[in-house]
């Protein structure tokens, strides 16, 4: 049953964020923006573990991978504006930021930080 909840609390959540941003671009960018998925990561991490560490590493890890993730921000709009077609600026932006994923993460251990 609580796999269910979450499936359902999760599926919610990414079906209002497309709705609203059908309404309003700012609303919708402003909701998706939100740690909403971190927050229920974090809920649902504690919730099956009672394991406040287990909760700071996923956190700590969230911080370092999220720098990396906001190519996909950064490149997804300059490809569009472009005159790229929308599929492939997708795999591009998605490219990129997996890319950055992989320099962020050899870049971690070069300094030591552990996630």
């Amino acid at each position: 049953m609580q796999y269910v909840i979450k499936l359902l609390v999760s599926s919610l959540l990414l079906v209002a964020v497309s709705e609203i941003a059908k309404r309003s671009s700012l609303m919708g960018a402003l909701l998706a923006s939100l740690p909403l998925v971190s927050i229920l990561a974090f809920v649902w991490l504690y919730i099956d573990t009672g394991n406040t560490e287990k909760v700071a590493a996923l956190s700590t890890g969230i911080f370092w991978l999220v720098l990396p993730s906001l190519l996909l921000f950064i490149v997804l709009p300059q490809l569009l504006r472009a005159g790229w077609g929308f599929w492939i600026s997708m795999a591009g932006a998605m490219a990129a930021t997996v890319i950055g994923y992989f320099l962020m993460l050899w870049l971690l251990r070069k300094l030591g930080v552990v996630i």
